[in-house]
């Protein structure tokens, strides 16, 4: 396995499947600084491929 395909679709589907379970856990239990950290992992998720598959493909 090509380790572009685990940063392209592996760790973004799972840190955005967390992101999304904190931040729904982090809305229903009104803890704010829970649902900040899910949209920051989900945000995280996102980004991830555009950030470190360039300096893979080198």
């Amino acid at each position: 396995m090509d380790i572009t395909i685990v940063f392209s679709h592996f760790i973004p589907t799972i840190l955005g499947f967390f992101g999304t379970i904190l931040m729904i856990n982090g809305i229903m239990d009104r803890h704010r600084n829970i649902a900040i950290t899910g949209v920051g992992v989900f945000v995280v998720a996102a980004l991830i491929p555009f950030i470190v598959i360039p300096f893979l493909l080198r």
